[in-house]
C-alpha cells in the first residue's frame, strides 16, 4: 500500500485541484461549490491518522443554540466528518481516518462529503445565524440600487 502522503499527492495531481502543500504533512485544498463558492479544507497526515479540517462559516450572530442544535442533528447522518465549533465559535467540518484507510477512493469520498455538507448547509446556516444581517444588507443594497443577485436565496426573509 502506498504511503498516505504519496496517495494524497497523486490524488491532487490526478484531479486538478486547487491545492498546495504547506509543509511536509499538510495539504490545503480549495473545493469549488455553488452556494458556498469555496470551501477550504486541510488534510494533515499525522503519526497515526489523517486529520480533515474544513472551515464552513464564522460564529453566528444570533440564534446560536438553534444553529448548534441543527448541526448536532445533522451530525448523526454524516459520513467521515462532523460539524464542530472552535474556541471562537466558528463552524468547521472535522474528521479523522486511520492511515491505512487513506486511498485515492477514500480521499475522493471524504472530500466529496466535505464539499457536499459545506455547500448544502451554507444557506441554512446563514439564514439561522445571520438573518438580521441579511435583512440589513438587503435594505442597504435596495437603498443604493445595488445588485441583490447573491441574496436572492434569502428573499423570503424580507
Amino acid at each position: 500500500m502506498a504511503a498516505p502522503l504519496a496517495v494524497i499527492e497523486e490524488f491532487i495531481a490526478s484531479h486538478d485541484l486547487d491545492a498546495e502543500q504547506v509543509d511536509s504533512k499538510t495539504f490545503l485544498i480549495t473545493l469549488p461549490g455553488e452556494k458556498k463558492l469555496q470551501t477550504h479544507c486541510a488534510l494533515v497526515v499525522g503519526d497515526h491518522s489523517l486529520g480533515i479540517n474544513a472551515f464552513v462559516i464564522r460564529k453566528p450572530d444570533e440564534n446560536i443554540a438553534a444553529v448548534h442544535e441543527w448541526l448536532l442533528a445533522k451530525n448523526a447522518s454524516m459520513y467521515s466528518v462532523a460539524y464542530a465549533i472552535n474556541e471562537l465559535g466558528d463552524i468547521y467540518l472535522v474528521g479523522r481516518l486511520p492511515l491505512n484507510a487513506v486511498t485515492e477512493q477514500e480521499i475522493d469520498r471524504v472530500l466529496g462529503a466535505v464539499l457536499q455538507y459545506s455547500d448544502s448547509s451554507f444557506n441554512q446556516l446563514l439564514e439561522l445565524g445571520f438573518s438580521t444581517a441579511i435583512r440589513r444588507e438587503w435594505a442597504w443594497r435596495v437603498s443604493r440600487g445595488e445588485s441583490l443577485a447573491n441574496l436572492k436565496a434569502f428573499e423570503h426573509l424580507i
